[in-house]
């Protein structure tokens, strides 16, 4: 069984120790202030030493059948009955009880927003951790809680207290939630300066001594996610603030670069998209016109079947507002240079999905649509008004006249 120095105190990060056994690039210890994953808390790394030697961890597991804690090393291993040193990451592990902390006591001031707010699941292995709670919270509750938590905070610091319990006393304990493991249970408390306790859980993992080594914490967002569940996604400590930090930079650059100041870029932004909104209508409104126009100057085709109108158009944006411009009682085929194609129909014994499909059987492409309208790729944009032009009016060789969108272009033959 291996000592587990990191519940005796957290924030020791070297210790001696002996090594008890070796298997398989892993050696356990007698004692170890390494952390093993578990509970939603990433394992611990750093570097073991000995006489003549030193090996990178790259990982900590326990073995609960065995109590022993494994150090996975990359290279070679010390033998067995080997005095080592170790010493743990200490910027890794500061951020694992950061980020837990964070965890016990934002889930605490949820519970205290509203207590159907109970958590259902954490997520803590990167710097976005995630709560799932029941209840539904919504994103002015997660404001109320983040909140909460920071008023706690600015009235004075919360100081960690952990002590094991038999199973039996839980119920002198205003937990959370209830404990995941039975016989004798550790918990976790924060406590105010008087006393008080703010959050009791049971906890098998490592914190913060004092809670505002945890802040800031900052909820980042809320969603709703399977099984009824609300996820809120949170970075704390030193991550919050390095995140807080990048953003306002990301955001004074781009308020100097649009000559406002920060507390002004929202509304900055909101009148941009106003703008953009209307410049798009504008825009879709003056493509319908050069359609409506493209489409008339189009010659029309007298045939056996409907009066015909080809038209290649150099801007595939135009396409639908062509085909969709087609006049009652008039058919209209026509191409980009990359392919696409399309067929608008105003007669209804001629859909346009047929005449469509018709055509690309022989130009090669695939599409479909509606009787009205119709759509495709092809390889072959001058084989495909070939075939239409064929179907519709029982015409070989080429189209007369195609249309292009482009005004220096406006009556190429082929």
């Amino acid at each position: 069984m291996t000592r587990p120095l990191y519940f005796e105190d957290p924030t020791r990060l070297t210790f001696a120790a002996t090594v008890t056994a070796a298997q398989e690039g892993r050696v356990a210890l007698d004692a170890t202030a390494f952390y093993p994953e578990g509970g939603g808390q990433n394992a611990d790394t750093g570097v073991l030493r000995w006489e003549g030697g030193e090996a990178r961890v790259t990982d900590t597991q326990k073995d609960k059948g065995s109590g022993r804690i494994w150090h996975t090393l990359e290279g070679d291993l010390p033998p067995v009955g080997t005095s080592v040193t170790g010493e743990v990451d200490a910027p890794r592990r500061w951020r694992q009880m950061a980020r837990h902390s964070a965890e016990h006591l934002l889930a605490q001031a949820f519970f205290r927003v509203n207590p159907a707010f109970r958590v259902a699941a954490v997520g803590m292995r990167g710097p976005d951790c995630t709560l799932d709670l029941e209840g539904f919270p919504t994103e002015a509750d997660a404001a109320a809680a983040e909140a909460l938590l920071r008023e706690t905070l600015a009235q004075g610091d919360l100081l960690l207290e952990t002590r094991t319990v038999p199973e039996a006393e839980l119920g002198a304990y205003p937990l959370r939630r209830p404990p995941q493991v039975r016989g004798q249970v550790r918990l976790v408390l924060f406590r105010d300066l008087a006393g008080t306790p703010f959050d009791i859980s049971a906890c098998g993992g490592v914190h913060v001594p004092q809670a505002g080594l945890a802040a800031p914490v900052v909820v980042l967002r809320t969603e709703r996610i399977r099984a009824g569940l609300t996820r809120v996604t949170f970075r704390a400590g030193a991550e919050a603030s390095e995140f807080l930090s990048a953003t306002y930079r990301d955001a004074r650059s781009l308020a100097q670069a649009l000559s406002a100041g920060v507390p002004d870029l929202a509304a900055r932004v909101a009148a941009l998209r106003e703008e953009r909104d209307a410049l798009r209508s504008e825009a879709a409104a003056l493509r319908s016109r050069l359609a409506a126009a493209l489409l008339a100057a189009a010659p029309r085709e007298e045939g056996p079947g409907v009066p015909l109108r080809l038209l290649t158009l150099d801007d595939p944006a135009l396409l639908p507002g062509v085909l969709a411009a087609v006049p009652p009682g008039e058919l209209c085929a026509a191409v980009t240079p990359g392919g696409r194609c399309g067929v608008g129909s105003g007669r209804a014994e001629w859909p346009a999905e047929e005449v469509l499909t018709q055509a690309l059987q022989r130009a090669g492409g695939r599409g479909g649509g509606r009787p009205d309208l119709a759509q495709g790729q092809t390889p072959d944009p001058a084989g495909f008004l070939r075939a239409v032009r064929e179907r519709v009016t029982g015409r070989t060789g080429e189209a007369s006249a195609l249309i292009s969108s482009s005004p220096a272009d406006n009556h190429r033959v082929f």
